[in-house]
């Protein structure tokens, strides 16, 4: 995937957050603050501008453009956990023009380590990284885009069963049991948009 792939693929990232505002809305107002999906919107919005609008000398420039815009324009947890996804993501692009399957794995399980240590979630607290870990794993293992999409979905309905150990949720208790989480969600929405782009 070159430089301008990856604009379009930035592109339909931005429109299916968009088009699934109102369900992040719905399912952070069971369990969280009630503006995911606004937010998020929001800084997908504002980083999709300045991709398209943007010419980029290599796609480590373009990553960390996007992790700064999530940074400073998506309100809550969301924004530094999105945004130090994509700055650990970049380095791995410098001075490089093209997507390789090798460096897409190494810059994700990056992006997911930094959100951990951001966050402080493991697999099974009810957020993102219940979605991004074992689809790392997958990607390391050697599954394609489509099996790491479809196991995304498989693993973000599994929070529904789960007690949230992180963020707002958890206050709720046993109360946050039954609902979906909306990173968990969102995080299955973005990566279900490269499953179209196998190499």
């Amino acid at each position: 995937m070159n430089i301008v792939e990856v604009k379009k693929t930035f592109g339909e990232m931005t429109r299916v957050i968009e088009e699934n505002k109102k369900l992040l809305q719905e399912l952070d107002t069971a369990i969280g603050d009630g503006d995911h999906g606004f937010n998020l919107n929001r800084g997908m919005q504002k980083a999709n501008e300045d991709v398209q609008n943007m010419d980029f000398p290599d796609l480590k420039t373009l990553f960390s453009k996007v992790a700064m815009d999530f940074i400073s324009t998506i309100g809550g947890a969301s924004g530094p956990l999105y945004g130090t996804f994509f700055m650990r993501f970049a380095p791995v692009f410098a001075g490089k023009e093209e997507i390789t399957r090798e460096d897409f794995n190494e810059a994700f399980q990056k992006g997911v380590e930094g959100i951990k240590q951001r966050g402080g979630a493991s697999v099974g607290d009810k957020t993102m990284v219940d979605v991004l870990e074992p689809v790392s794993q997958a990607l390391q293992e050697g599954k394609s885009l489509q099996e790491a999409a479809a196991l995304a979905k498989e693993k973000m309905e599994a929070t529904k069963d789960y007690q949230a150990k992180k963020g707002r949720a958890y206050y709720l208790g046993e109360r946050s049991i039954g609902h979906i989480d909306p990173g968990a969600c969102s995080s299955c929405l973005l990566i279900q948009c490269l499953s179209g782009n196998e190499d």
